[in-house]
């Protein structure tokens, strides 16, 4: 397994270790003493998986601490592009983000700690996404920034004709309205 940083401090690129022939494939999703040793150092509490179609965004969101998740991402099935924005006050790339395009293909995993909101496009005709989170949900700490926001201006890789959002993330505040409680720790 190798461990790439980004641009972003915490941000984090996992690249596990593929056994493939005829058969297929295998490799370690998560090993919490491995991933711990390389520097991933969350206790992972809930695991969940969405299903949705090409044109689909879903987010950006997160939750206010103290009730901040940590996430490990992968796409069992399909591509989509994966976009955290830095939301840590004092943080060097506090209000940037870093896209990253994650598929089946490719089994890369994306590791986002807390102080960040997440969201994604769904670039194929369906993805199967799963992330591990190390802290449980909590509705009345969830909050949002708009997709569309002008500030981020973040390239979903989707026309707009073909783009799919909730109710509820459509009307998700703007990056420079939006609650948050975070603060960088070097």
């Amino acid at each position: 397994m190798q461990v790439h940083e980004t641009k972003i401090p915490g941000l984090l690129i996992i690249e596990p270790d593929i056994f493939s022939d005829q058969r297929g494939y295998f490799y370690e999703s998560y090993n919490k003493e491995k991933y711990q040793k390389k520097g991933i150092p969350s206790d992972f509490v809930q695991d969940n998986v969405s299903s949705s179609v090409r044109g689909v965004i879903r987010g950006l969101h997160y939750q206010l601490a103290p009730f901040a998740q940590a996430k490990l991402i992968q796409v069992l099935k399909g591509k989509v592009l994966d976009v955290a924005v830095d939301l840590r006050q004092g943080s060097p790339t506090f209000g940037e983000h870093f896209p990253i395009e994650l598929s089946d293909d490719s089994h890369l995993q994306f590791f986002i700690p807390k102080g960040f909101a997440h969201g994604f496009s769904v670039l194929s005709d369906e993805v199967i996404f799963s992330y591990k989170c190390d802290n449980f949900y909590n509705k009345d700490a969830e909050r949002g920034i708009n997709y569309k926001d002008a500030t981020l201006n973040i390239d979903w890789q989707l026309p707009e004709n073909e783009i799919i959002v909730s109710g509820k993330d459509k009307v998700l505040p703007a990056f420079n309205e939006s609650e948050r409680n975070f603060v960088f720790k070097n």
